[in-house]
């Protein structure tokens, strides 16, 4: 096959011990946190809800290393949203939660990062969130660590400047991994290399160029980003 230009590159993430795992689509679970639900100005445990980003929003950061992402154009409200992130390496459409976990291939820790003022802004009006979550460089991500078991419970963290913004605790999740795959796939056929951002704990708030971002998983390492 001939094309007419040179394709771009398939977004791949590292993965701990070795290897890469490439990336077909981002799905983000919104509002999976209780505290998180409330301070964004709802509450309860509301039926889960989905939006995008694209594929090539990654920032891989391999494990050790500090990512940068420049800060993007449109907006003044930055925010940091820590989330673990579930890579599925077995597709599949309308998965019951108990079999979940045989599609998933590991976890990693990532920032689901934010134009709120555009965010808020589309709300507001009864638009699409794209231009507030599916910029460039939206997704940074750490390290995948192949899946052992079912991920339940852990601490979730994320420091700004060295100082804590966000914890919290897997088990805090409002609709838990088996759950979130099972209503993802049905409205969507999973593929191996979908990613899912599953949602941030309650503390989100802006970054500004020079900030460092240090967010944490207990087991899944640490995912460290500055803002250029």
């Amino acid at each position: 096959m001939t094309y007419v230009f040179k394709p771009a590159a398939l977004p791949v993430v590292p993965v701990h011990g070795g290897g890469e795992f490439p990336v077909h689509r981002i799905y983000c679970v919104g509002r999976n946190y209780v505290e998180h639900a409330q301070e964004m100005g709802h509450s309860g445990r509301e039926p889960p809800f989905f939006f995008t980003k694209p594929a090539d929003a990654i920032v891989a950061v391999p494990e050790g290393e500090t990512g940068r992402i420049h800060y993007p154009s449109l907006t003044k409200n930055l925010h940091h949203e820590i989330e673990l992130v579930v890579a599925i390496g077995r597709g599949g459409r309308d998965i019951a939660a108990a079999a979940a976990q045989a599609h998933v291939w590991g976890y990693a820790v990532g920032l689901d990062m934010t134009r709120r003022d555009l965010q808020n802004e589309a709300k507001k009006q009864g638009r699409p969130w794209c231009i507030g979550k599916a910029f460039d460089e939206a997704a940074p991500i750490g390290p995948l660590h192949p899946a052992t078991g079912a991920l339940a419970a852990g601490a979730i963290t994320l420091k700004v400047n060295g100082q804590l913004k966000q914890k919290g605790d897997l088990s805090q999740l409002i609709w838990n991994v088996g759950e979130i795959i099972e209503h993802l796939s049905a409205g969507w056929a999973l593929q191996p290399g979908d990613l899912i951002y599953t949602g941030t704990p309650a503390g989100v708030g802006a970054v500004v160029k020079g900030d460092v971002m240090e967010g944490e998983i207990v087991g899944l390492g640490t995912l460290k980003v500055a803002v250029a």
